[in-house]
């Protein structure tokens, strides 16, 4: 590393139950801008999810296992608060429809104001607009395969008892 030089780290936020080729493809354009992206699960507890917190971060851990420029970790405390900890001068977000951009927005503009932290919004990849982790989840409910709806390699874990 370049002496006085800062790693860009930027910290991309959500459920990721589960991750999905969209998440991957923000990942995967997010590094064309910054140093290192941090994968940040957050837990909401009034969000019904599929996998438990810690089945996300070994199924997307083990899918970026070769990449240092990628690390996943779990948060509870506020977005904005938790890219401090993790050194993120960004946050990188995903935009798939109209709604998402109008509430994107939103976020980005408090969460500026609030801590200086600028986010990144990144549209996403006209054939990935279909592809959701609710959808997902809703899929895998009713025992439908959905490999094509994830990265090629990410392996899906089995059903953790809740």
């Amino acid at each position: 590393m370049i002496k006085g030089y800062k790693k860009k780290i930027a910290l991309f936020p959500g459920t990721f139950d589960p991750f999905t080729l969209g998440h991957a493809n923000i990942v995967e354009r997010a590094l064309t801008a910054f140093d290192e992206v941090v994968i940040a699960i957050g837990v909401n507890t009034n969000k019904r999810t599929y996998f438990t917190v810690d089945q996300r971060i070994r199924m997307i851990e083990r899918f970026y296992k070769d990449d240092p420029s990628v690390r996943v970790a779990s948060y509870e405390n506020l977005t904005v608060d938790f890219a401090k900890e993790q050194s993120a001068g960004h946050i990188v977000r995903g935009i798939r429809t109209v709604a998402d951009m109008e509430y994107e927005r939103t976020i980005a503009d408090i969460n500026l104001k609030i801590s200086g932290i600028d986010t990144l919004l990144l549209f996403t990849l006209p054939e990935l607009n279909s592809v959701s982790s609710s959808i997902c989840r809703e899929l895998l409910r009713f025992g439908k395969n959905i490999d094509a709806l994830l990265p090629a390699g990410f392996e899906l874990e089995e059903l953790d008892e809740k």
